[in-house]
Parts: structure tokens; C-alpha cells; sequence
């Protein structure tokens, strides 16, 4: 089994690495657009945008129902090893950067579009800050069940998935109604 844990930990790395050199290329990308694309970067920020908090929601959304299953498996178990990888690979390739271009591009649209002072803004950032808060919370679960500490229970898990839905929807109402 350590020879197995040592694999993971490497194809983590590995993930995170490429993860991460994905990234920067694409927010290198994404400034070669600004510069030689002005007039139609906002277009393409909301798009990119959007494309982001898709994917980070469906990640905010897949990950406690991995924990539910996680926390019903046998620590050591070859079905608890693969739940490990899962979220590992989950966390570190799609949801840390759909979250960090969810906040980059997100930023760039209220400070473009002169919402930063709009009351419906404060309570969409506000809902944003605890969304990342449950990421974080997600990824100390994450890091907790790597070490095999079961602190939680399935039914903690089922209860929090409801957490990032309650959020988005506030999220949601505050940018296309605008209330306030």
C-alpha cells in the first residue's frame, strides 16, 4: 500500500504541476487578449467567467458527495485509496483554478462594468468570500481523509453539500436581478 500512496502522491504532484503551468499560460493567454483585443475584453473576461464558476461549481457540488462515499469506506481500503486520488485530482486541477480565475475575472467585471460601490455586488462578494470558506473547509477535509482521519460523518457531508447551492443561488439572484 505505501508503494501506491508514494504513486498517488507523485500523480498529485504531477496534476498539480500541470495544473498549474495551465494556468499561467492561460492567464498568459488571457493578457495577450487585453492587450491586442481591448475593445472586446470584456466579452471575453464574462466569458471566461462564467466558464470558471461553472466549473468550480460543479466541483463544489461533486466533492462532499465524494466525501459522503469517502466516509463510508474502510480506511486503507482500496475503495478509500481511489476516493483519495479522486479528490486530490478534483481539488488541485479544476476547482483551485476555476476558483482563483472565478475571483481574477470576476474582480476585472465588477471594477470594468463601475459596480464596485452597488449594494447587490457587497452581498454577491460577500456570498463569493463563503464559498471560497467552504472550499478551504473542503480542502482540509480533503487533507484530513488523505491521513485516513474520518472526523465527519457521511451525513455531515450530505447536510454541507447543500452549502455551495444555497451560495450560488445568492450569487445568482444578486447579478441578474441587481436588487440593490
Amino acid at each position: 500500500m505505501a508503494d501506491q500512496g508514494e504513486t498517488g502522491k507523485t500523480a498529485g504532484k504531477k496534476s498539480a504541476s500541470r495544473a498549474t503551468t495551465a494556468l499561467l499560460l492561460f492567464l498568459f493567454i488571457c493578457l495577450g487578449l487585453f492587450k491586442f483585443d481591448h475593445d472586446n475584453f470584456y466579452l471575453w473576461a464574462t466569458a471566461i467567467h462564467v466558464m470558471a464558476v461553472i466549473s468550480w461549481m460543479a466541483g463544489m457540488f461533486y466533492m462532499p458527495r465524494l466525501f459522503v462515499y469517502h466516509a463510508d469506506s474502510t480506511p486503507g481500503s482500496e475503495k478509500s485509496e481511489t476516493f483519495k486520488v479522486m479528490e486530490s485530482r478534483l481539488m488541485r486541477v479544476i476547482m483551485n483554478p476555476a476558483m482563483i480565475l472565478t475571483w481574477i475575472f470576476g474582480l476585472y467585471l465588477a471594477w470594468d462594468g463601475g459596480w464596485l460601490v452597488d449594494g447587490w455586488l457587497h452581498v454577491k462578494i460577500f456570498a463569493v468570500f463563503l464559498m471560497s470558506g467552504v472550499h478551504g473547509y473542503f480542502s482540509k477535509a480533503m487533507k484530513d481523509f488523505a491521513a485516513d482521519k474520518r472526523k465527519t460523518s457521511a451525513r455531515h457531508w450530505r447536510i454541507v453539500n447543500e452549502a455551495p447551492t444555497v451560495l450560488m443561488i445568492i450569487a445568482v439572484i444578486m447579478v441578474i436581478l441587481k436588487p440593490f
